[in-house]
């Protein structure tokens, strides 16, 4: 028994020993890979929430650290422009900037000197305004940067001759046109849904101007709210053939 125990004590110190040298023959664990540092740059954003028409100040932006992959061209960077905030203050925004989203000075202007309609107006187009009324006006549902057509409604007096009866006819004057304020309302805020005003100032060329104020004189002046699916392109006027522009004139007439 005392050499049957030998054996087994041998065979075990053997096969430790054999383990031993097999865990040491292992290949050490790889060191960790090194962490990768993503290059970043100081660009300029908005430090609170800015709407359009607003006058940027210094207190409304600040700079942010930003990858420097994700920089677009558009974003104002402190490496190409340290002075930009003293640069960019009093500037007009042309659109809204929510809270720390990147400045892009293409939607913003320099006023010199000029009110906030002035200077968002594109080269050649001016600002004039109409009389609405909830019944003209899309019930209210029309606001600042929807597109609209303006209906005339009046009195045909050469059909009124003709027939003996009262007429009226309603045209199309201008199509696709955007509404740039609804009286001093010129964006939505506080969640408001609906602006009920008095006046509509609408974004025209010289000719369209002279087409809607002759129209004012002529009968009452309606808004035809458009869909955003529809309203794209640049606004129109009457052509020489309507029906093939797709301009209604619809005539009724009331028995005296």
């Amino acid at each position: 028994m005392k050499a049957a125990r030998l054996v087994v004590l041998g065979v075990a110190i053997a096969a430790g020993g054999l383990a031993a040298l097999l865990a040491g023959g292992d290949e050490p664990a790889p060191p960790p890979k090194p962490v990768v540092q993503l290059e970043t740059i100081d660009v300029l954003i908005a430090q609170k929430d800015i709407g359009m028409g607003h006058s940027v100040s210094p207190a409304d932006v600040k700079w942010q650290m930003w990858p420097t992959v994700a920089a677009g061209p558009n974003m104002i960077r402190r490496t190409d422009r340290p002075n930009a905030i003293e640069d960019i203050s009093g500037s007009i925004a042309r659109g809204t900037f929510s809270t720390g989203e990147p400045i892009q000075e293409a939607k913003l202007i320099k006023a010199n000197g000029s009110g906030y309609m002035a200077a968002v107006l594109p080269s050649g187009m001016r600002a004039i305004s109409t009389e609405i009324s909830p019944e003209t006006g899309a019930g209210g549902f029309i606001l600042p940067g929807d597109r609209v057509d303006v209906i005339l409604s009046r009195r045909d007096k050469q059909a009124e001759k003709l027939s003996g009866v009262e007429a009226h006819v309603s045209e199309t004057i201008l199509r696709n046109v955007r509404v740039l304020a609804v009286d001093q309302t010129v964006e939505e805020k506080n969640g408001q849904k609906v602006v009920v005003g008095k006046t509509a100032t609408l974004e025209l060329g010289p000719r369209q101007s002279e087409i809607l104020a002759n129209g004012r004189q002529k009968g009452t002046l309606s808004l035809a709210l458009r869909s955003i699916v529809d309203a794209s392109g640049k606004a129109e006027g009457p052509k020489e053939d309507d029906a093939s522009e797709g301009i209604n004139i619809i005539r009724f007439g009331i028995n005296r």
